[in-house]
């Protein structure tokens, strides 16, 4: 067997300007998913965890501690006093950093579904973290990172919504975002975090362009196509096309 990468990294130049991904067929017949990087080639599972490690048998190291909180809460009666630790932090840190390299590689290659679910899992491991360890600074360590996440499962959720034209769905979808972080940064009283998120300022943006892409409406249509019959003097037209409101509205002007 060779074991000489020259031909896959000869064959697949890297481009330091795009993130170079792909997806391939295993030995063992599964997905799997490639990045080409500047010194070689990386390889990821698609699911499960992407260095396809279970910890203590579980998925991952979050299903393994939220486990543990489980068992914490029968045999006790409540979650007051279950704590992770420095080392309970260190593991799911190197897990949601996994589960980063994964979701931008997949986002590149337009998987919104894998994005958004390996997006859920990292904000899942910020909650667990947030509620169950008494180290400020490791919370924050997480919690930095919270708004820019949030950001790409909301653009993930809603290119999902936009893949079957629902444009309204989309602007929910990125509303509740935009609005999911600036509570985030209101819990810190410091306007200017808001003003200057490139979060709040990329999910802003998109909404604007789904807006403006959003195809008219039936009433939207003809409540224009009214106005225009209107202002050129073509009265008749103007009244049947109110009739058609008046009807598809139920009401009478």
């Amino acid at each position: 067997m060779n074991e000489d990468l020259s031909p896959i990294l000869n064959d697949w130049k890297f481009d330091p300007g795009d993130i170079c991904a792909r997806k391939i067929i295993g030995v063992d017949g599964r997905e799997k998913l490639q990045v080409r990087l500047d010194l070689g080639v990386l390889q990821m599972e698609l699911t499960g965890r992407p260095d396809s490690a279970r910890p203590n048998g579980y998925e991952s190291a979050l299903d393994d501690y939220l486990d543990r909180l489980e068992e914490y809460r029968v045999a006790h009666g409540t979650d007051e006093g279950f704590c992770l630790d420095e080392k309970a932090c260190a593991e799911l840190w190197q897990e949601s950093v996994y589960y980063y390299h994964r979701y931008i590689c997949l986002l590149r290659l337009e998987d919104y579904e894998g994005v958004l679910r390996d997006t859920a899992h990292n904000l899942a491991v910020f909650d667990l973290v947030k509620a169950y360890t008494d180290d400020e600074e490791a919370k924050l360590s997480f919690e930095q990172y919270r708004p820019y996440v949030i950001m790409v499962h909301a653009r993930s959720k809603g290119e999902i919504c936009l893949q079957s034209d629902d444009y309204d769905g989309a602007l929910e979808v990125v509303q509740e975002g935009i609005e999911e972080i600036r509570s985030f940064f209101e819990a810190f009283g410091d306007p200017e975090l808001i003003e200057s998120s490139e979060e709040l300022q990329a999910l802003e943006v998109w909404a604007e362009e789904i807006r403006h892409n959003r195809p008219l409406g039936l009433k939207q249509r003809l409540s224009q196509q009214l106005k225009e019959a209107i202002a050129e003097e073509k009265y008749e037209l103007a009244a049947r096309i109110r009739d058609r409101l008046q009807r598809l509205e139920g009401r009478s002007f």
